[in-house]
């Protein structure tokens, strides 16, 4: 079932995204500014169209919050920083790893004061196509929602927004890029609404679709092995017995995403009524009972390097669980 060996990811604009550095913070904070100041530079604009692969369905619009070059620039930047986090320790990459499709390898993350997250780290590629929410549970509608909500966790980022929009109005270089990112002319205007628009804009671009699956597939380019298009067609079939027909994994793992971010129950746990999960999941968001021990489906792309698997990363490996749902 693994559509790659290694991560194939399309990260757009690449090189104007690696004019932005990494995880270093290369500004210091100004020891002598006023608590509000004007802050000079340009605003020119400059629209992005988020290309994607022509076996992809569209991806969503933004209308308030359109990418634009200074915007995704800007996103990539913050994503990358620490500042973000309590003791500037800790940038939201250190629980999403661009080298293992932005997860970190660990069933549980853990954040910067030592506490462990309770559900495993989804992975980002191809949040652009996603129109059920974010989170395991989907309790984020979007993602600059989503974006929210690591910096002022405890078990995460451990850190105010109150801190963080100080530190980015203080910051030597920040000001200068959310102007030229969003218009602002004043230093109190930078806000975490914008720095979650940024990061959104950011994400919104890893696409991955470049796998040896998608070339054979999709565009007529090298071929699969035989081995691989048996798994293909055990992946893509519907089992039928005597009494009723049971899916095959592509039943929610449908092509070309291969996750279709809807919320189901897949049997993991076995208890005795619907109020008996461990994890409610969808369930504990909207109140339905009939939701609870319900998350979101994820994609299979870049499986190979997303392991453990399931939101509570109980799996360590792929057979394990075909196992679970052979039996």
């Amino acid at each position: 079932m693994k559509l790659s060996s290694v991560p194939y990811f399309v990260v757009l604009l690449l090189p104007i995204l690696l004019l932005v550095t990494g995880c270093k913070d290369d500004g210091m904070p100004c020891t002598d500014c006023p608590g509000d100041r004007v802050i000079s530079g340009s605003y020119d604009p400059e629209p992005v169209d988020l290309v994607v692969p022509d076996s992809f369905p569209r991806p969503l619009s933004f209308p308030d919050n359109p990418l634009t070059r200074a915007g995704i620039e800007l996103g990539r930047r913050l994503f990358y920083d620490p500042i973000l986090s309590s003791y500037n320790s800790m940038s939201c990459a250190g629980c999403h790893n661009q080298s293992l499709a932005f997860t970190d390898g660990v069933a549980f993350s853990t954040g910067v004061t030592g506490a462990k997250v309770e559900r495993n780290s989804m992975m980002l590629a191809n949040l652009a196509f996603n129109p059920n929410g974010f989170f395991w549970d989907g309790r984020a509608a979007t993602l600059e929602e989503q974006a929210l909500h690591p910096v002022e966790d405890h078990r995460e980022l451990n850190e105010t927004w109150d801190n963080v929009e100080e530190k980015l109005r203080s910051h030597a270089d920040y000001p200068r890029l959310f102007r030229a990112a969003f218009g602002i002319d004043r230093t109190s205007e930078l806000t975490r609404d914008l720095t979650v628009k940024a990061i959104a804009q950011f994400e919104r671009t890893l696409i991955s679709g470049d796998s040896p699956y998608d070339r054979a597939r999709y565009y007529n380019e090298g071929f699969l092995p035989d081995e691989v298009i048996d798994g293909e067609q055990l992946f893509f079939i519907e089992f039928t017995t005597t009494d009723k027909p049971h899916p095959g994994c592509s039943h929610c793992h449908n092509a070309p995403l291969f996750g279709d971010n809807q919320f189901k129950n897949n049997g993991l746990d076995a208890v005795a009524s619907l109020t008996d999960f461990l994890d409610l999941g969808r369930g504990g968001v909207n109140g339905n009972v009939f939701d609870n021990g319900k998350f979101r489906t994820p994609s299979l792309r870049n499986v190979a390097v997303t392991a453990p698997y399931m939101h509570d990363g109980r799996f360590a490996t792929l057979e394990e669980v075909l196992d679970q749902y052979a039996t």
